[in-house]
């Protein structure tokens, strides 16, 4: 034998390596430890609010610091469209291709949200985690993601129903009193659009426009004069050089007294002479256009119609509006005919009304003057304007979008839209005041229309005092001439063609609801 036959310090048995020894994790490192299902949940939820954290927690610092990045320069991007982007938000609002694509945004915006959910979870879930858990875990997604569908199909819904209330209302249709390519805010000092009432519906033949009111816009400043005018004015004028001024060369006349009034143009005018004007898709509109804008001295650029007949569900649609009355004010009831009113409204601050009931309150008139309803549908629509929180309005907007359809019309083209809406920033902070033409003024059956004209041009364009022409101080509004006619006690006369705030006009006095409350409830009232 050799001597390595004797060596007893080899192994018996074929040779193995032996295993290498472990090392020692690096100092500052934990040891791994595997995720808790509350801890997998809770950063779910999480993701779910603020999307990237989960792909963060996982490990997957790219993917979700990509994430996080992208969802914050949304969240940036909205808070900018909604404080000093609001402009661009509004002219977006009125573009009908805008529109479309806000809406696929919308969709694949959606479906990442969803995916980043879904993805996430499955990047903190345990390998280990129980049958039990995984169902949990995937209630708790399917949860997440209704919630996620939720605001998205709304936005999506906002903006298909603002898509087809643009492609709608403001359709392009034929007018005889506006101009294709003429843009009346180039070098215009005002734009003036006619409000019109329309008070028609069931039982009504035809559509009488009881409220008729002109808004003249100052296009620097937004600063806004409204001009109302009486539904029994007579013999209403039109422009010597148009169509109407051959067919009625002393005022509209339609045969009778009460078919001739204000009111009575819109519907029988185009009954009697239908193609006077050429093409119009709107033919009782362009009449009013045509004879307010020569009784005021002005040029009526667009109109828009808001039939009553359907205000009740716009207002319905909104919740319901806040007014003050001061007075009493019928339900109701027909002068003309007799007929008493069912109920009348009581006198108090901040009255909340459904539908019906502010329907009733801007059209009652049993005992009143027509200026006491026309203050009151100003204040109505103030009420509406304010009512229309941007809340209400997205929780709404299918609903008023349709509404607005259906009782709204307007030859306002698509084209004017973007300036519109300039406008409209400069009016909101702008001051509105109202210029009521009532029986203190003018004679509705005898009206001097110079005298209209020129009180029209003197609230547009104060003169100066002649003491403080030096300094730029404007003359002081004329007050009515005393013995100007009163109304029952509690009962407003009017504004008698004095420049006004509409804000004040409606707020609450409480010295003239005692007045009317210590006169006692009016008698006039159907059993």
């Amino acid at each position: 034998m050799s001597e390595h036959d004797w060596d007893l310090t080899r192994p018996i048995g074929p040779s193995r390596p032996l295993p290498p020894p472990p090392e020692s994790p690096r100092r500052g490192t934990p040891a791994p430890r595997g995720r808790g299902l509350a801890a997998t949940l809770g950063l779910t939820v999480v993701n779910a609010v603020l999307p990237g954290t989960a792909f963060l927690a996982a490990g997957r610092r790219r993917m979700g610091a990509l994430v996080l990045v992208v969802f914050l320069l949304l969240v940036g991007g909205a808070a900018w469209l909604a404080t000093t982007g609001q402009r661009v938000a509004a002219q977006i609002a009125v573009d009908a291709s805008a529109l479309i694509w806000v809406f696929g945004g919308i969709v694949v915006l959606g479906l990442l949200w969803v995916a980043v959910v879904v993805g996430g979870y499955r990047a903190l879930l345990s390998p280990r985690t129980s049958r039990g858990g995984k169902v949990l875990g995937g209630v708790l997604v399917a949860a997440l993601v209704a919630g996620i569908a939720y605001p998205v199909v709304t936005a999506g819904q906002v903006a298909l129903a603002q898509r087809g209330l643009i492609d709608g209302l403001f359709a392009d249709r034929e007018s005889a009193t506006v101009t294709a390519g003429v843009d009346p805010f180039g070098d215009q000092e005002r734009v003036n659009v006619l409000l019109l009432g329309g008070d028609g519906g069931e039982g009504r033949e035809g559509v009488r426009t009881d409220t008729v009111i002109v808004a003249s816009i100052d296009t620097d400043t937004g600063d806004t004069t409204l001009f109302s005018l009486p539904r029994n004015l007579e013999d209403l004028p039109f422009p010597a050089d148009s169509p109407l001024g051959d067919v009625y060369p002393d005022g509209f006349d339609a045969g009778s007294e009460s078919e001739s009034l204000l009111n009575a143009v819109y519907r029988n005018g185009p009954r009697d002479h239908p193609d006077v004007l050429g093409p119009t898709d709107d033919p009782g509109a362009d009449f009013l256009k045509l004879g307010v804008g020569e009784a005021l001295g002005l040029d009526i650029h667009y109109f828009v119609l808001v039939n009553l007949d359907g205000f009740s569900r716009l207002v319905d649609a909104l919740g319901g509006i806040t007014v003050d009355v001061n007075y009493w004010v019928p339900i109701n009831g027909n002068p003309g005919t007799g007929e008493l009113p069912d109920d009348y409204i009581e006198p108090g601050p901040d009255q909340r009304m459904d539908g019906a009931r502010a329907l009733a309150f801007a059209r009652g008139r049993f005992g009143l003057t027509d200026y006491d309803r026309m203050a009151r549908q100003r204040c109505t629509i103030s009420a509406i304007i304010e009512a229309a929180d941007p809340v209400t309005l997205l929780e709404r907007y299918q609903e008023l979008a349709a509404t607005t359809q259906d009782i709204v019309s307007t030859d306002i083209p698509r084209s004017a839209l973007d300036d519109f809406v300039d406008l409209g920033f400069l009016v909101k902070d702008a001051e509105v005041r109202s210029v009521v033409f009532d029986d203190t003024v003018i004679n509705p059956a005898y009206p001097d229309y110079d005298r209209i004209r020129s009180i029209v041009d003197e609230a547009l364009h104060p003169a100066p005092a002649a003491d403080d022409a030096a300094n730029g101080t404007p003359a002081p509004t004329p007050t009515p001439a005393p013995g100007s006619p009163t109304a029952a006690p509690g009962v407003p006369t009017g504004e008698a063609g004095a420049v006004t705030d509409v804000t004040d006009a409606c707020a609450y006095d409480p010295a003239r609801a005692a007045e009317a409350r210590a006169a006692g409830e009016p008698p006039n009232r159907a059993d």
